[in-house]
C-alpha cells in the first residue's frame, strides 16, 4: 500500500499547529492570567457566552496570548495588569463566545478543497470540523485520503477526520467503487496521523447489526485504539444491535422518536440542520425529543453534514444553531450545543468548545441573534464585520495543490449506450420515485403497455431515463445500468453528475440519448462536474476536476458557479435538488436505488430487473 509521509505545514504559515501545546505555554498563561505579564491581545466591552454554564455574563473580557486563552475577567481589569497588551479589541457590547465545531461534515459535499473550505467556514464562526473524508476514499482509496489530510493540514481552520469506515458503501456485489478501505488501511490510518479522531459513520448498518464478519473488523479498528465510533442508521428496529456493536454517535435521526431510542441506548445525537430546499433538514422534527418528549440536551449537537459552496456561504453552523433556537432552545443552549457538546463528544473540551483558561484563542463576536461578526482563528483576527481580513486572504493563497493523480479519475473509454431497450411486449418495470426531500427513495411498479416510441411511453407513465455508469476502470467499461425515474420532472435535455453518492460513479439522467452524451461527454473531457443540457448546448456547469468531487477554485468562485447550476436545475424543471440527484445511487438508504450493478433494494440489498413480466 502506497502511503504519503505525514509532514507539517511552514510554521509561518496560519495553521491548527500555529498555536503550541498548552504543555508549553502553562507557565505563561498563568502569568498572563494573574497579571503579572501582558496579554498579547485584550477583547474588552464584551458580554461572554459560557458554555460551560450556559450563561451569558456581562461586561467582560477575554485575555489571549499565544493563541490561547489566558482568561475572562470584568471589563477594564487589563488596566491593572503588569505592563500594556499588544493589542485591545472593543467589542462594543457585542457577545463573545467560542468557535463552532462541526461534528460531522463531508468537505467533498462542499466541493471546493479543504484550504478553500475554511473560508466560509470562518465566515460562519467554525472554527473547528470534523470531517468524514469517504467520497475521495470511494474513488482514490487511501492515497485520496491522504491527500485531504494534507490538504487539511495546511488549512487555516482545525479540521480533524473521522477516519471512512464503509467504501465501498455496499459490497462489489451491488457497486463498483474505486477505493476498498479494509480494516488494515484503517487502522493504518488511525496510527499515522494523530488527527485521525474517530471512525466515521459506519453507512452499513444492516450488516453491522446482522454481524457481518467485515464490518466488525473495521469497528474493532477503531475500538481497540479507543477511537470513538460514528453511526448512520434508518429504522428503530436497528438502535440496539447497533449500539452493542461500539456505535457512539448518528446524524440520520429524522424524527423524535428514533432520537429518543437512540439516546436512551447510549448515543449521541447530531441534529442535522439543512436548507429546508435540500435533503438535509431533519433537525426540526429530531429535535422533539427535547421540547417535547423532555429529553436532556447534553449528549445532543448540531452538525451540517453535506454543504454545497452555494449553501456553505448562507447556511453554515451559525445558522443550524439559530434554528436549534427557532425550535425551542434558548440561546446558550444552542450554541452548547454547537461548539462545547462536539468537543466533549470527541475529547477535546480541554482545547477547544468553551472560553476557559488555557483553551485555544478560537473566539467570535456575535450580534443579539447569534449572527457572526468577528472571528479570531488561534488569537488571529481572521473574519470582521463579517469579511475577511488580508490576514485570512493571505493564508488561503498558500492553498495545497493536489497531485496530478487526482486530476486523472474519470476513465470511461466508450460512452455506452444510455437509455434501456425498449419494451417489446407489456411488462411492469420496477422503478425509482423520487419526492421531496430527496433522502428517501421509493420502489413502484409500473405497467408498461407496448408502445411504438420511448417518448409516448415516458410521456405516458412521467418517466425519465437514469443510467448509471462505472468511471474508476474497474469493469473495462461494462459497469453500465439502466433505470427509469418516476415524477423526476425534467422537461427536456438532461442531467448529470459525477457525485454519485458514494462510488462516485457517473450518474445521467435524461428525457433523451442525445442530450444524455452530451453531458456524459462533457463530464468525461471535465474529469468530473456536474452539468444541465439541453438541446446539445451546456447550459451549466460546476468542474470538478480533483477526483471528479472537487474544484480547485475559491469557495466564493464556486459558490458562484454553484448558483447558476442551481437555477438552471430548477429551470429544467427537477423536482428534486440536485444534492437529492446526487443521492439516487446511494445503496444504503431505503427503498431503491440505482447503481451501476443495476437496481438495488434497500435494506434487502437485493438487485432487481428493470423489467418483469406479466
Amino acid at each position: 500500500m502506497n502511503q504519503r509521509t505525514p509532514s507539517l505545514p511552514p510554521k509561518s504559515a496560519l495553521t491548527r499547529f500555529s498555536v503550541a501545546p498548552l504543555s508549553t505555554m502553562t507557565r505563561r498563561l498563568a502569568d498572563v492570567a494573574s497579571g503579572r505579564a501582558p496579554a498579547d491581545l485584550v477583547i474588552t466591552g464584551a458580554r461572554v457566552l459560557s458554555t460551560y454554564s450556559e450563561r451569558i455574563a456581562p461586561e467582560r473580557e477575554v485575555w489571549i496570548a499565544g493563541g490561547r486563552i489566558a482568561a475572562v475577567k470584568p471589563a477594564g481589569a487589563y488596566r491593572q495588569a503588569k505592563g500594556a497588551p499588544g493589542k485591545v479589541y472593543d467589542a462594543k457590547g457585542g457577545i463573545i463566545a467560542p468557535g463552532l465545531v462541526d461534528p460531522h461534515i463531508h468537505i467533498e459535499s462542499s466541493m471546493v478543497t479543504a484550504c478553500a473550505y475554511a473560508e466560509a467556514a470562518l465566515l460562519n464562526g467554525t472554527t473547528t470540523i470534523f470531517c468524514d473524508s469517504h467520497e475521495i476514499g470511494n474513488v482514490m482509496d487511501t492515497a485520496g485520503i491522504e491527500m485531504m489530510l494534507e490538504d487539511a493540514r495546511h488549512a487555516p481552520l482545525s479540521i480533524f477526520l473521522t477516519v471512512p469506515s464503509t467504501v465501498p458503501a455496499t459490497s462489489p456485489d451491488l457497486e463498483t467503487a474505486g477505493g476498498d478501505l479494509t480494516p488494515e488501511k484503517i487502522a493504518a490510518i488511525f496510527d499515522r496521523w494523530p488527527e485521525a479522531a474517530a471512525l466515521g459513520e459506519k453507512m452499513d448498518f444492516v450488516p453491522v447489526t446482522m454481524g457481518d464478519e467485515r464490518s466488525h473488523a473495521i469497528l474493532a479498528a477503531a475500538l481497540e485504539r479507543g477511537k470513538p465510533v460514528s453511526g448512520h442508521i434508518y429504522g428503530r428496529e436497528f438502535v440496539a444491535a447497533y449500539a452493542a456493536s461500539g456505535v457512539t454517535d448518528t446524524h440520520e435521526a429524522i424524527d423524535r422518536d428514533i432520537a429518543d431510542d437512540l439516546l436512551d441506548a447510549g448515543i449521541w445525537i447530531f441534529l442535522r440542520g439543512g436548507p429546508p430546499t435540500t435533503p438535509w433538514h431533519s433537525l426540526p422534527e429530531a429535535i422533539k425529543t427535547i421540547t417535547e418528549l423532555g429529553a436532556s440536551h447534553k449528549r445532543i449537537c448540531v452538525c451540517t453534514d453535506d454543504r454545497d459552496a452555494d449553501d456553505l456561504m448562507m447556511f453554515g453552523m451559525d445558522w443550524v444553531t439559530r434554528e436549534a433556537r427557532r425550535a425551542g432552545m434558548s440561546r446558550e443552549q444552542a450554541w452548547s450545543m454547537g461548539s462545547l457538546h462536539p468537543a466533549t463528544r470527541f475529547a477535546m473540551e480541554g482545547e477547544i468548545g468553551g472560553l476557559g483558561g488555557g483553551r485555544r484563542a478560537d473566539v467570535v463576536l456575535l450580534d443579539d441573534d447569534l449572527k457572526v461578526q468577528n472571528t479570531w482563528y488561534g488569537g488571529e483576527l481572521v473574519v470582521e464585520n463579517a469579511k475577511i481580513t488580508p490576514v485570512l486572504d493571505q493564508a488561503l493563497s498558500n492553498r495545497y495543490r493536489y497531485p496530478a493523480d487526482a486530476y486523472r479519475t474519470v476513465h470511461i473509454p466508450n460512452i455506452p449506450k444510455l437509455i434501456p431497450e425498449l419494451p417489446t411486449e407489456a411488462c411492469t418495470a420496477n422503478v425509482i420515485r423520487v419526492a421531496l426531500p430527496g433522502i428517501v427513495l421509493f420502489h413502484d411498479k409500473v405497467k408498461l403497455e407496448k408502445e411504438e416510441s420511448w417518448e409516448a411511453l415516458l410521456s405516458r407513465n412521467d418517466l425519465t431515463f437514469v443510467t448509471v455508469i462505472e468511471r474508476h476502470g474497474r469493469t473495462g467499461g461494462q459497469g453500465v445500468a439502466h433505470g427509469l425515474l418516476k415524477d423526476f420532472g425534467l422537461k427536456s435535455g438532461a442531467v448529470a453528475s459525477s457525485v454519485g453518492h458514494d462510488s462516485h460513479n457517473l450518474i445521467v439522467a435524461g428525457t433523451n440519448e442525445a442530450d444524455m452524451r452530451v453531458a456524459l461527454d462533457t463530464l468525461i473531457q471535465a474529469q468530473g462536474g456536474v452539468c444541465v443540457v439541453d438541446q446539445g448546448k451546456v447550459i451549466a456547469m460546476v468542474p470538478l476536476p480533483i477526483a471528479g468531487l472537487l474544484s480547485d477554485k475559491r469557495v466564493t468562485e464556486v459558490a458562484e458557479e454553484t448558483r447558476a447550476l442551481k437555477a438552471a436545475w430548477e429551470k429544467a424543471g427537477c423536482k428534486i435538488p440536485y444534492m437529492g440527484f446526487n443521492l439516487i445511487p446511494l445503496s444504503v438508504i431505503p427503498e431503491i436505488r440505482i447503481t451501476d450493478k443495476g437496481l438495488v433494494l434497500v435494506p434487502e440489498m437485493e438487485l432487481v430487473p428493470l423489467y418483469e413480466g406479466e
